[in-house]
């Protein structure tokens, strides 16, 4: 199977044939648009090169990463748990030392959120308000219980857990994370 990088480098590539402009120049016409919301510069995207979402959505990134390339320097977890959510960061650490006990995987930031994939992505985590970290996990074997929220479809993962505290990652959480682990192989 290909890496990240070259099923990436591949996309940018089909991306550039399609709309007949280089990488540079795309992020430059993102960049000169004066589009500063991440969801307009999808739209427009959409609306004026005929990008489907995903293709959109990666140019979005990329010009984004090119207008401010020393964001790359500051690790996504300070970045996502800076201010008032700093004191959530513990959570996602100790989810983080679980999800390590499972084997090897890939981490992928956004920009609100990490995610956490193999073959395909099988959690998500970030902070989902100022109390609570949003541990989203892509299953289709697990059923909704006390506290695995089952999400409509079309969302990112099919259920969710909310965490307010540490001690919540109990043996049945990391269960279920491990089962979405081992399905995403």
């Amino acid at each position: 199977m290909a890496s990240m990088e070259q099923a990436q480098a591949t996309q940018i590539q089909n991306i550039e044939k399609a709309t007949g402009k280089s990488l540079s120049e795309l992020c430059s016409l993102v960049n000169s648009s004066g589009l500063t919301k991440h969801t307009d510069v999808v739209k427009m995207l959409k609306a004026d090169l005929g990008l489907g979402h995903g293709n959109a959505n990666l140019i979005a990134h990329m010009a984004k990463q090119a207008a401010n390339p020393g964001d790359t320097d500051t690790p996504p977890m300070d970045l996502i748990y800076a201010g008032n959510k700093a004191h959530l960061r513990p959570i996602h650490e100790a989810l983080l030392e679980a999800l390590n006990t499972f084997g090897a995987f890939e981490t992928a930031p956004k920009k609100t959120y990490i995610s956490y994939r193999r073959s395909k992505q099988f959690a998500m985590i970030g902070p989902a308000t100022k109390t609570a970290v949003e541990l989203g996990i892509n299953s289709r074997s697990l059923s909704e219980g006390n506290r695995l929220e089952k999400l409509p479809p079309g969302k990112m993962t099919p259920f969710r857990v909310r965490v307010t505290a540490p001690e919540q990652i109990d043996d049945e959480l990391i269960s279920w994370l491990n089962t979405a682990y081992q399905e995403a192989e």
